[in-house]
């Protein structure tokens, strides 16, 4: 166990931060779920008079993030601007973790907060470790098992698990995964899912229309993971034109900006009548479309997330999953990347009525759209504690 004063001077500030607030805080982002997650808790920290936050862009899903961050009334500070055309995870961190640390150089931050298990949010971690600056993982304590799947997202949040002095867990689950590794109590604070705040505030917005053509059963699709690249994804976008081909439903496909995820679906997809492929949707049109389907399949861990909340029934199109509690509550199926399998189960909920209003009376167990409220308090408090100290569980 590393234990260092948790208020170091910041810039010109001296001493100790009790009773000097603002406390400075460098928020890190850089693809849209990210920015989905963490935009709950940078507008709280924009509503409190103790916090002041600088947001920080690694532009990993740049063309995705400009928009989102205006959507959710977010702006970004810098941009590190470090993404190159199908580069590979060792150059992306390298270059990540030169850029933050030199931002984190010139903002001297007190804390840097992070959310999931991206190689932005791992880099973020690392680089204010190596300047001994606390760091908040909101989203902490997913865990799937298996260190390669999710890859390379589960070594990303375990790496950051052994970094973070606040471990904002969004459920009981996941609060019991980081005590099992020997986090200590007081660092873990069960909060909700900050994406459950975004989505009831955007609803509450009124903005967005739905991206679907037709008023029959409706599917929305999206796909993007890594490990589902290739030869599992096409199989996948299989399964999907079977769905298209019963002709008594439509299916919206947003397309992922990810040249790999294109080659992988568009040649079995393009050009159907019963699929819609368009761009990537804005937040607040993604929101209303979610809102308008009748049955989602996907591979992206916040739309489980998010489904629930407005009683959509979800199949998970992966090996595996890190938020079994959607599984546990009966609001989302893990049905893998069989396309014999996602084809049988997607067609039965649809056929089905009785089915899937069950699933979709379930009980989200991703939160109460408070989470980012919980966050902002555990984290000043701890920081205007003047006995505090910084420690991580590195040994």
């Amino acid at each position: 166990m590393t234990v260092l004063p948790l208020h170091r001077p910041a810039g010109n500030r001296p001493g100790n931060i009790a009773g000097d607030p603002p406390i400075r805080a460098m928020v890190v982002l850089g693809t849209r779920p990210e920015a989905i997650k963490l935009a709950p808790v940078v507008r709280a920290m924009d509503a409190s008079p103790l916090c002041e936050p600088f947001v920080v862009s690694s532009g990993q899903h740049r063309e995705m993030l400009t928009p989102m961050l205006a959507a959710l009334g977010v702006q970004a500070h810098a941009d590190l601007a470090v993404m190159r055309d199908r580069q590979r995870l060792s150059g992306l961190t390298g270059r990540l973790v030169t850029a933050l640390d030199a931002a984190i150089r010139d903002e001297r931050p007190d804390v840097v907060v992070v959310q999931g298990d991206t190689t932005t949010a791992m880099c973020g971690a690392l680089a204010a470790s190596y300047e001994q600056i606390p760091v908040a993982h909101v989203e902490a304590g997913l865990r799937t098992g298996n260190l390669y799947n999710p890859f390379p997202e589960e070594l990303n949040r375990r790496l950051i698990g052994r970094i973070a002095r606040w471990h904002f867990a969004p459920t009981e689950r996941a609060a019991a995964h980081l005590r099992a590794e020997g986090i200590p109590e007081p660092q873990i604070v069960t909060t909700g899912n900050t994406v459950i705040d975004n989505l009831h505030w955007m609803l509450r917005q009124g903005r967005g229309e739905p991206a679907f053509r037709t008023t029959g059963k409706r599917i929305l699709v999206t796909l993007h993971r890594r490990e589902n690249q290739g030869g599992g994804m096409r199989g996948l976008a299989g399964a999907v034109r079977r769905l298209a081909d019963r002709g008594d439903c439509e299916v919206l496909l947003p397309l992922h900006k990810s040249p790999a995820v294109r080659e992988s679906l568009l040649p079995d997809l393009a050009g159907h009548p019963g699929v819609t492929i368009c761009e990537p949707l804005g937040y607040p049109d993604f929101t209303a479309t979610l809102a308008a389907c009748d049955l989602v399949l996907t591979d992206s861990g916040g739309v489980q997330e998010e489904a629930p909340s407005l009683g959509k029934p979800v199949l998970v199109l992966r090996a595996t999953t890190e938020r079994p509690e959607a599984i546990d509550a009966g609001v989302a199926r893990l049905v893998g990347t069989d396309p014999d399998e996602v084809f049988a189960t997607a067609s039965r909920l649809l056929d089905d009525e009785a089915e899937r209003d069950r699933m979709a009376r379930a009980v989200n167990p991703f939160g109460d759209g408070r989470a980012a409220d919980r966050i902002i308090s555990a984290m000043v408090g701890d920081c205007l504690r003047p006995d505090a100290v910084y420690s991580a569980a590195l040994d």
